[in-house]
């Protein structure tokens, strides 16, 4: 069960994954890779900050070919 109690501006790892459509098991392994940072919440359930999930979302955004 997720946190119901977060913080505004953060993201449990639930809406993360699906921002970034991929599995929840991928989002531990951008945070193992130093590629996302958890800004809060418990071990179980983090949060992380929408401005890093943003960033990470538009990086993984496909280049346009010109």
């Amino acid at each position: 069960m997720e946190q119901q109690n977060i913080r505004p501006g953060h993201l449990t790892a639930h809406q993360t994954a699906q921002l970034l459509g991929v599995e929840l098991g991928t989002v531990r392994q951008l945070v193992r890779r130093g590629r996302l940072t958890r800004s809060g919440g418990t071990p179980r359930q983090p949060w992380y900050a929408w401005q890093d999930v943003v960033t990470l979302v538009v990086e993984r955004r496909p280049s346009k070919a010109a």
